[in-house]
């Protein structure tokens, strides 16, 4: 179950701001340029202890980032070079933003390790499928939208319950859990994957 597979769904929420955009020029491309910058802000943010605009950043990004795609998707223009754009921004904002949580202290550099490889193998493995002529497959327990909801809870978790865990506050705590997800996510999504090879 991922948070993913809603986006399509949502496009009449962001229908006013997708109207405002068209009115102002706006392209998608601002919005996945954007949404790149409000995650590097988020990583800088939470590196210097500032949890609160961290997680206002990555709330930013969120949203730029869905944005974009509802944007494109009214205007009828998206295409294969603003998709590929899009996901390697995801990318880049997957590793400032988590880098950002463990460099300033909510774990160590072990468990942001863990935690960056796993988000980073599970998109892959998502992308992968449709490189092998499966098709782009979301599927598995956590995706990005369900990362980007987690980060803001667990944010907001640490601002009001500072207290440390075993060692961890609630943002190490999630590293944790993204390692973990993240890494089986990414088996999930192999399995699926090899399965469908099988039938071509």
């Amino acid at each position: 179950m991922t948070l993913d597979q809603f986006r399509p769904k949502v496009q009449g929420i962001f229908q006013p701001m997708v109207d405002i955009s068209k009115k102002l020029g706006l392209t998608p491309n601002t919005y996945t340029v954007a949404s790149l910058a409000f995650s590097a802000a988020a990583g800088i943010a939470f590196w210097a202890g500032g949890i609160a605009l961290g997680i206002l950043m990555v709330g930013l990004n969120a949203l730029f980032d869905a944005l974009d795609g509802a944007l494109a998707r009214d205007l009828g223009i998206a295409s294969l070079r603003g998709d590929f754009l899009d996901h390697v921004i995801d990318r880049y904002a997957d590793i400032f933003i988590i880098t950002g949580i463990f460099a300033g202290g909510a774990a160590s550099w072990q468990i942001g390790v863990f935690a960056l490889t796993g988000v980073l193998m599970a998109s892959y493995l998502g992308t992968q499928a449709q490189a092998v002529g499966v098709g782009r497959y979301y599927g598995g327990i956590l995706g990005r939208a369900d990362r980007l909801v987690l980060i803001i809870l667990a944010g907001i978790l640490t601002l009001l319950l500072p207290e440390i865990i075993y060692g961890l506050n609630y943002l190490g705590w999630l590293l944790v859990i993204f390692g973990v997800l993240g890494h089986y996510t990414a088996l999930q999504r192999f399995a699926h994957t090899w399965r469908q090879i099988d039938k071509e």
